[in-house]
């Protein structure tokens, strides 16, 4: 009887502290998308140059027509891009890896500019970003 009691409290105390990887995983997402509409959100109100390079992770990589790597060569490329372009987008998907360590995003974008006489330039598409959970708990993406 005592090596049943110790069987069953032995079983129940690792189901209790199992963690649960679904409510993690939703948790992450929710993280993720709150990183990406605030990405968004200073993209609009800093500029593309603070805002890529204050979500970057320092290994970070975009591709835009050839790879821009590191967080101080995205910031420079954005310095060095046009200053009137308003960038919006919104997520359509997110999900994070098992091991919540690792997520993507992946939605439509909106470029809008000026051209040197005037005439509007829009341009829309789909974006992807990787996200990576930082020591602090944040997210930054590695991938854009």
């Amino acid at each position: 009887m005592k090596k049943l009691a110790y069987v069953l409290l032995t079983g129940y105390a690792i189901t209790a502290c199992k963690p649960d990887t679904n409510k993690g995983i939703a948790v992450y997402k929710e993280e993720i998308i709150k990183t990406e509409k605030e990405f968004e959100a200073a993209a609009k109100e800093e500029g593309l140059a603070s805002a890529f390079s204050r979500f970057a992770d320092s290994t970070a990589v975009i591709n835009r027509g050839g790879l821009v790597k590191g967080k101080d060569s995205i910031r420079l490329f954005y310095e060095k891009s046009r200053a009137d372009v308003h960038l919006s987008w919104s997520p359509d998907f997110v999900d994070v890896a098992a091991s919540g360590d690792l997520g993507y995003t992946y939605g439509h974008y909106l470029y809008e500019a000026t051209d040197s006489t005037g005439k509007p330039i829009q341009s829309h598409g789909i974006f992807h970003t990787v996200w990576k959970r930082q020591k602090d708990g944040s997210w930054r993406f590695v991938w854009d």
